[in-house]
This record gives C-alpha cells, sequence and structure tokens, in this order.
C-alpha cells in the first residue's frame, strides 16, 4: 500500500525525471538495473531518495538486481516513445484471450447480466490492449529499421544484413500473419466476426443497458479494423520495403566495396570492367527523322469520323428525408415498421428497387423514434428486382427522452 499522497508522487517523477530515465534505459537495455549502477546513479541525486523510489513502489528488487515497476515502465515507455518489439507470441496472448471472452458471451448470452456486462467491457479492453501493443511494434520496428538503414551505430555490412533478416524472420512476418486482412485466420477476420455477432445483438437484445454496451463495442469494433488495416498497410508498404532495400543495398555495396579495396579493377588475372568509359550518344534516335515522316503522312489521308450522341433518359430519385420522416411520425405508433415502409413506397411510385426502399428504412435510426424487436419475422417481395427478403416486425414509438 502506498501511503504517500498521489500528487507527491508526480512530484517526485518531475523533480527526479532525469534519474528515472537512466534508470528506464539501463533496464530496456539489461532487462534489469544493475547494483553497482543504481548505487552510482543515486550518489548524484542524494541518497535520501533511495527509500522513496521503493515506497512508492518505482523500484522492486528481484535478488542483487532491481526493475522498475511495470505501471511506471510503460509510463516511462510511453513518454519517451522507446517501446521494446515484442514476440509475436506476446502479442498472440491477445488474440487467444479475445476469441475465449467472445465465445463465453455467444455461450452464455441469455445467463447472467451482469457477467455479460463485465465481459463485453473485458473484451473491448483486451481489443484495445491488443491495438496498443500492434502499433507499439510497428513504431519500435519502423525506428529500428531507419536506425539500421542509416547506420547510427557504425556496424558492418554482414551484421546490417544479418539485423534486417532477423526482424523480418522473427518480428515482421509472423506480426503480419496475425494482423493480415487477407489471412482467414488473423485476427482482422475474428474482430470482423464478433463486429457482425456484435452489430445484431446492438439491435435486437431485449435488455436496454446491454443492447448500449452492444452500440459501444459496435462502435470501438470499428475503428479497430481501420487501425488494423493502417498497421498491416505499414508493415507491408513501408516496413518490409525498408528492410529488403537495406539487404539489397548492403550487399551491392559490399561487393564494390570488395571490388575496390581488393584492387581486382587493374588486376590482369580478373575480369576487367570499366566503369568511367565515356562514349558518345545522340539523345534522338537515328531514324528520328523517318519516324517523324511516318507519323504526320498518316493524317494526310484521314476520313471524317461522326459520333451520334444517343439521347438516354434516367428516372432519377432523390430521398427526401424529411417528407417521409413527417409522415413516419404522424403515423406513430406504428406496429410493423417494414410494412409501414412497403405500403408508403408504393403509394409514392410503382418503380421501386431494392435500393430505394433500403434508403427509406435508414428512418430507422433515427434517435427520437424507439425501436422494440417483436420476436417476429416477416417475408418482403420487391418484385422489380425479383428479391425476397426475411426481416422482423419493429413496433415503432416516439422516444420521449
Amino acid at each position: 500500500m502506498i501511503k504517500a499522497e498521489p500528487k507527491t508522487i508526480l512530484y517526485f517523477l518531475y523533480q527526479h525525471f532525469d534519474l528515472l530515465k537512466e534508470l528506464f534505459v539501463a533496464q530496456s537495455k539489461n532487462n534489469s538495473i544493475d547494483y553497482d549502477f543504481l548505487n552510482n546513479e543515486i550518489e548524484k541525486y542524494g541518497k535520501e531518495i533511495k527509500n522513496q523510489l521503493f515506497e512508492y513502489h518505482i523500484l522492486k528488487s528481484i535478488n542483487d538486481e532491481y526493475q522498475i515497476t511495470d505501471v511506471y515502465y510503460n509510463l516511462f515507455e510511453f513518454i519517451l516513445q522507446q517501446f521494446k518489439p515484442l514476440l509475436p507470441e506476446e502479442i498472440e496472448k491477445y488474440v487467444q484471450s479475445i476469441s475465449q471472452l467472445f465465445f463465453k458471451i455467444k455461450e452464455d448470452i441469455n445467463k447472467d447480466k451482469n457477467i455479460l456486462i463485465e465481459r463485453i467491457d473485458s473484451l473491448s479492453n483486451e481489443i484495445d490492449k491488443f491495438l496498443s501493443q500492434v502499433k507499439n511494434n510497428t513504431v519500435s520496428l519502423l525506428v529500428k529499421s531507419k536506425e539500421l538503414k542509416a547506420n547510427i551505430e557504425n556496424v558492418d555490412y554482414q551484421e546490417k544484413i544479418h539485423k534486417a533478416s532477423f526482424w523480418i524472420e522473427y518480428y515482421i512476418t509472423p506480426l503480419n500473419n496475425i494482423i493480415n486482412v487477407q489471412n482467414s485466420e488473423s485476427i482482422y477476420n475474428l474482430l470482423l466476426k464478433i463486429s457482425e455477432y456484435t452489430n445484431e445483438k446492438r439491435i435486437n437484445y431485449n435488455d436496454e443497458n446491454i443492447r448500449l454496451k452492444f452500440e459501444r463495442l459496435y462502435n470501438r469494433l470499428k475503428h479497430a479494423l481501420t487501425d488494423i488495416r493502417q498497421q498491416s498497410e505499414i508493415l507491408v508498404n513501408e516496413l518490409t520495403p525498408l528492410i529488403e532495400r537495406i539487404k539489397t543495398e548492403n550487399s551491392i555495396l559490399k561487393g564494390m566495396h570488395i571490388y575496390l579495396s581488393k584492387g581486382y579493377w587493374h588486376r590482369k588475372d580478373k575480369p576487367q570492367c570499366n566503369l568511367f568509359k565515356k562514349q558518345r550518344d545522340y539523345i534522338v534516335s537515328k531514324d528520328f527523322a523517318l519516324t517523324t515522316k511516318e507519323y504526320f503522312e498518316q493524317f494526310q489521308t484521314e476520313e471524317d469520323i461522326f459520333i451520334e450522341e444517343q439521347q438516354h433518359e434516367f428516372n432519377d430519385w432523390i430521398f427526401d428525408k424529411f417528407k417521409y420522416k413527417e409522415r413516419l411520425l404522424e403515423a406513430i405508433p406504428i406496429d410493423d415498421f417494414f410494412e409501414w415502409t412497403m405500403n408508403e413506397i408504393k403509394s409514392d411510385f410503382k418503380d421501386f428497387n431494392t435500393n430505394h426502399y433500403f434508403t427509406i428504412i435508414s428512418l430507422l435510426f433515427e434517435k427520437d423514434l424507439n425501436v422494440e424487436y417483436q420476436r417476429k419475422y416477416k417475408k418482403i417481395i420487391i418484385e422489380n428486382d425479383n428479391t425476397e427478403l426475411k426481416i422482423p416486425v419493429l413496433k415503432i414509438t416516439k422516444n420521449e427522452n
């Protein structure tokens, strides 16, 4: 239990940020903080703060070494934007937890409502954690790849190629398999299934509070699917080509370096290559004059061409939302919304199609309407499109809230 006030802890973090940053960097490199290193750093700031580091649960002791506790480590990782790449196996645990929560929600959908609400909230939280880890991994790998390409650490060609190959094999390719939109077993397609299920429940579940929970989860899933597509595009379009260029350019540079440094270019027993051989050429083809003459000759016997435009009649239909909503409000209460819709559109014009019908149905999502599912279904036939629809019976009343 921490006895200090929250403001006191935050002020301590602000006052000793430089020290904590040094400890964070040390742990990032070695997974722990050496005993001597900690004491040497504390000497610079005053011995009395060592007790506060443990009192505020910033540090924890592990045998003869120390570690920053997870909460503070994640905070500094986020503030400094220095994310350590996680192995895909560590990220995949979120895929498993998301699958299990979704399975339990479906299995116990009609059981205890409080447990159902907790599972929906937990599912949303797991999705957020998963997306955060994927984004952090992508950022970290991009930074490291750009640093490797710029050769900030001055590593030799062989080591650069080795690192690039290592990241592709153990990080980039497995991570892309997890989030790849085209992979039927990926997290993207799993979230797509959850989104379809959630969309159904947010409309027809009998409890209003749980319908609202499904509504929030559905909106979160829409953003999640967009985020995953973006991260997948970064992996495919930015990160993988960048790594491949590092491998290719280093192979070329290494070969050129050996060629020049070993003196192969002037040795008689090796095939020579004239790197800087001068030669003269023309900016236009030798056949330029004949080609130009042939081009203009083809227009000398050009025949007149007449194009007769055919007039097409189009019956454009513009949805007058105000008109139909006004009719809907006048007709409330409506026992069968879809039957009312069919009657209204038939009264206006006979040649309607499925697109017209579904456009008017969009009134169903107006905020000032209350929709009640009657637990019955019926069939509707739209003759012009030869379409048969099986739809629920919905009662519409005015939302007084």
